[in-house]
C-alpha cells in the first residue's frame, strides 16, 4: 500500500449526524435512567420497609384498641377469646404472627397453640411493656421478622397487655423485588420513549439541514466565506428584520466608510445608507431592482437588490453592487484595444493597395516611379505612424490616437499629435484606463464641437515630466460660454440633448480618483482648451 493510500485508510471517516445525535442522546437517556434507578434501587428497600412497618402498627394499634382484646385480658389466657380473632387478622393480612401479651409477657394468642400462656420470648418486647410502641428484627420461635410492638390500654387509661405483630423477613424482601420491577419497567418505557424522541428529532434536523452531514456544513460555510472574500463586487445580505446577516470584504472597501468598515453580522447599515434603504425597499415590496446606480460617498456603484424567499415567504434581502468606474475603465481598455485592432486593420489594407501599385509599376519596368512611391510612402509613415510610434510608447495608446485620427479624418477635420509629445508606457492598468477615458471623452466633445464647421482641427500634447503626465486637448470650434463652464463637468450637464453629459463627469471623477487634476479655458468663437494632469509610473521610460 502506497504512503498516500495509507494516508487516506488513516484519516477518520467524519461521524453521520443521526449516528452523532443518536449516540448522544442515546448516552444522556441511559446514563439519567440508570442513575434515577440507582437512587430508587437503594430507597426503595427502606421505603418498602417502612410502608410495611406502618401497616403492622397500624394492625397491632386496631387490635390494641378492640374492645373485645381489652375485655379478653382480664380472664385468664386460654385462647378461646384472642386466638380466633389474632388468627383471623394474621391470615388476612399474610402477617408471620400476632401474638397478645399481659403485663407480665404472657401469650393470649399465637401462631402455634401450644404456645399460648407461656412467656414471650425476645427482650424487644420490654419497652411495649412500659408503654412505648416498638419496631425491632428479632426471632422468637418463628422465623426471623420484622416485630412491631405497642402497648394495649383499658377504657380507665391503664395499660392490661401488649399487642406484637411480626412480618417475615422473607416477605419483606419479595415485597422490595417487586417494588424493585416496577423500577425497571419505567426504565424500559423511558428507553422507549426517548429512543422514539431521537428517531423523531434526527429526521427534523436532517430536514432543517437539507440532508446535510455537520462535516459538510462547516465545508461549504468555508467555501462560501472564501468565495465572498474573493469577489470583487460587494455583498451586504439582509434579514427580516433588518439586520445585516453578512457584509464581504469588497462592501466594506467600496463603501469606504468608518461605519460600513466595522459593520458585523447583527449590526444595522446606518440609516444614511443607501444600501440600507434600497434593502429595506426590496424586504418590504419583495421585487428585486437591478442595474442602479448609487452614489455612495462619491463613488457610483451599479447594484444589483433582490429578494431571498424561503417557501413563498420572504426572509431577507441580498445587494451586490460593484464600482461603475471599474466597469468604465474596462470598457475604455476594450475600447482601446479595438480601435488599435481596427487602425491595424485600416493600415494593412493600405499597405496591401500599396503593394499593388508597386508591383502593377514593377510589371511597367517604371523603375523611377517605383522609387519615387517608395520614397513619398516611408516618408509619410514616418511622418505619420512612425512618429506616432516613436512619441507614443504605449502600443494601445498609439493604437487608440490611430482610431481617432482616422475619425477624424472621416468627419473632415484633421487630428494632430504635438511635435513635444512624449508618452512612455505604463504598467498601471488604473492610470492607463483614467488616460483613456481622458483622451477619448475630450476628443469626442471636440469633434461634436466641430461638427457644424467645415473644417477644424483638433490638437493633443502629451507630455511625461517627474512621474506626472500633462495631457492637453484643443480645438479651433465654438468655445464654450463663459457661464457654462463651472457646469460642465456636473453629471447629466449636456447641450446636445437628453441622456448625456456623463463623459466629463466621468474624466473628472477618474481623474480626481488617481490624484489629478483637470481644467479648461475657452473663449467664445476661438478655441477650448482642456488640460488635464494625472500621476504617471513611467520613470523607467526615457526619451
Amino acid at each position: 500500500m502506497s504512503s498516500s493510500q495509507q494516508g487516506i485508510a488513516a484519516r477518520k471517516q467524519p461521524m453521520k449526524l443521526n449516528t452523532l445525535v443518536t449516540l448522544m442522546l442515546s448516552a444522556v437517556i441511559v446514563l439519567v435512567l440508570l442513575s434515577v434507578h440507582m437512587f430508587y434501587f437503594f430507597q426503595i428497600g427502606a421505603s418498602t420497609r417502612a410502608q410495611l412497618e406502618d401497616k403492622a402498627m397500624a394492625v397491632a394499634r386496631t387490635l390494641a384498641d378492640s374492645p373485645e382484646i381489652q375485655r379478653a385480658l382480664a380472664y385468664p389466657p386460654n385462647g378461646t377469646r384472642i386466638q380466633p380473632i389474632a388468627k383471623a387478622v394474621e391470615e388476612s393480612n399474610n402477617l408471620l404472627f400476632i401474638t397478645v401479651t399481659n403485663m407480665d409477657g404472657i401469650r393470649y394468642s399465637h401462631r402455634n397453640p401450644e404456645l399460648i400462656g407461656k412467656h414471650f420470648i425476645g427482650e424487644d418486647i420490654e419497652p411495649a411493656l412500659h408503654g412505648h410502641e416498638n419496631v425491632s428484627v428479632n426471632q422468637g420461635s418463628l422465623a426471623k421478622a420484622l416485630r412491631v410492638f405497642t402497648p394495649v390500654f383499658n377504657a380507665q387509661h391503664q395499660q392490661i397487655g401488649v399487642v406484637a405483630i411480626g412480618i417475615s423477613l422473607d416477605a419483606v424482601t419479595v415485597q422490595i423485588n417487586q417494588s424493585r420491577w416496577s423500577i425497571l419497567w419505567t426504565i424500559f418505557i423511558g428507553t422507549l420513549a426517548g429512543a422514539i424522541g431521537t428517531f423523531v428529532l434526527v429526521r427534523v434536523l436532517k430536514r432543517i439541514l437539507f440532508g446535510l452531514e455537520p462535516y459538510e456544513i462547516s465545508t461549504l460555510f468555508e467555501q462560501r466565506q472564501a468565495i465572498l472574500n474573493s469577489l470583487k463586487e460587494g455583498v451586504v445580505a439582509m434579514d427580516d428584520q433588518a439586520q445585516v446577516t453578512l457584509v464581504n470584504q469588497a462592501a466594506r472597501s467600496l463603501l469606504n466608510d468608518p461605519m460600513a468598515s466595522g459593520m458585523m453580522s447583527g449590526d444595522r447599515i446606518y440609516d444614511a445608507s443607501v444600501i440600507n434603504d434600497h434593502l429595506q425597499h426590496v424586504l418590504h415590496n419583495g421585487r428585486a431592482r437591478r442595474d442602479e446606480e448609487l452614489n455612495v460617498n462619491g463613488r457610483v456603484l451599479l447594484s444589483n437588490t433582490v429578494p431571498v424567499r424561503n417557501q413563498g415567504r420572504i426572509i431577507g434581502a441580498v445587494c451586490t453592487f460593484r464600482d461603475k468606474t471599474e466597469i468604465s475603465q474596462l470598457m475604455q481598455r476594450l475600447t482601446g484595444m479595438v480601435n488599435y485592432v481596427d487602425a491595424l486593420r485600416e493600415r494593412s489594407h493600405e499597405f496591401m493597395n500599396k503593394l499593388h501599385v508597386i508591383l502593377g509599376l514593377l510589371h511597367m519596368k517604371n523603375y523611377a516611379q517605383v522609387e519615387a512611391y517608395i520614397l513619398k510612402t516611408a516618408n509619410n509613415y514616418q511622418t505619420e505612424i512612425g512618429f506616432l510610434l516613436d512619441k507614443i510608447k504605449s502600443p494601445v495608446i498609439a493604437g487608440f490616437l490611430l482610431s481617432k485620427i482616422n475619425r477624424a479624418s472621416d468627419c473632415g477635420h484633421r487630428l494632430t499629435i504635438s511635435d513635444a509629445s512624449f508618452l512612455p508606457d505604463s504598467g498601471n492598468e488604473q492610470q492607463m484606463a483614467a488616460l483613456i477615458t481622458v483622451i477619448g471623452n475630450l476628443i469626442e466633445n471636440a469633434l461634436d464641437a466641430l461638427s457644424e464647421q467645415v473644417e477644424g482641427e483638433i490638437h493633443v500634447m502629451l507630455h511625461y515630466q517627474n512621474g506626472w503626465l500633462t495631457c492637453e486637448v484643443s480645438d479651433d470650434g465654438p468655445g464654450i460660454e463663459a457661464e457654462r463652464l463651472n457646469t460642465i463637468f456636473e453629471k447629466g450637464f449636456s447641450t446636445k440633448g437628453e441622456n448625456r453629459g456623463v463623459g466629463l463627469f466621468l474624466l473628472k471623477q477618474q481623474t480626481e480618483n488617481l490624484g489629478g487634476s483637470v481644467s479648461v479655458e475657452s473663449e467664445a468663437g476661438i478655441f477650448t482648451q482642456f488640460l488635464v494632469q494625472l500621476p504617471w509610473d513611467g520613470g523607467n521610460q526615457s526619451a
